[in-house]
Formats: C-alpha cells, sequence, structure tokens
C-alpha cells in the first residue's frame, strides 16, 4: 500500500488485510465509524514509522463485522464506542461492554434510520 492510501475492503478479506499489517509491523492507529449514505463506511488507520495506511469498510446498518481485537487488542474500545454511538454490530470482540462502554442520554445516537423504518414511522406502524 502506498503511504496515505485508504484501501476498500469487504467484511471477508478484512481480518485478511488487517493480519498482512499486523505482519509488516504496522501498529493500530484509530478507527472511526461515520454515516454514508443508506450504510456507514469503518476506517481502520494503521500506521508504521512515518507512514501511515487505512482500510475502509461500508456496511448496511443491519450488517455484523467480525472483531480485530485479538489482532489489535486496543481495537475493543474502538468497536465498543461504534457499538454504542452507531449502533454497529461487531461479534467477538476481547471485551465486550454490551452497550455500557459510555454513559448516553439515548442510545445508539449516531445511528440513522433505514428507509424502511422512516416509511414505517410516517405510516404509524
Amino acid at each position: 500500500m502506498i503511504d496515505g492510501e485508504i484501501m476498500q475492503v469487504d467484511r471477508e478479506t478484512l481480518i485478511t488485510e488487517v493480519l498482512q499489517l499486523k505482519h509488516r509491523d504496522y501498529r493500530l492507529i484509530q478507527i472511526c465509524a461515520a454515516n454514508a449514505g443508506e450504510g456507514i463506511d469503518i476506517t481502520y488507520s494503521f500506521g508504521k514509522e512515518y507512514k501511515m495506511v487505512g482500510l475502509r469498510l461500508s456496511i448496511l446498518p443491519e450488517e455484523e463485522i467480525v472483531s480485530i481485537s485479538d489482532i489489535f487488542a486496543p481495537a475493543y474500545l474502538y468497536e465498543n464506542e461504534m457499538h454504542d454511538l452507531f449502533g454497529v454490530r461487531v461479534k467477538m470482540m476481547s471485551m465486550d461492554y454490551d452497550g455500557n462502554l459510555y454513559r448516553l442520554k439515548h442510545k445508539t445516537p449516531y445511528k440513522r434510520e433505514t428507509a424502511a423504518q422512516n416509511t414505517e414511522k410516517q405510516e404509524g406502524k
């Protein structure tokens, strides 16, 4: 990968790409979730010396992803944050706070409703 590059990955290739970066001595810098259209973009940032690269995973709100906390231990904090704030479902986290990493007034404050949920709400279902 080229310095500064963000490579698009899917749920099936995420772990393979993360393992390759780990074996090349990259460290996890951060994981960021952001609403993107009808879905969520999750960007994993890695660094080695002065080089930084990223992996971007685009998912639908109902999709579940696999944790990378067995590869990079600190990832569990970012993954719990994504779950608490955006409703991202992460399986096999090394430490799962079960929606209680943060004390929030509103559960999953950044989670968007899907078009189907908006339609149901407007129709009073």
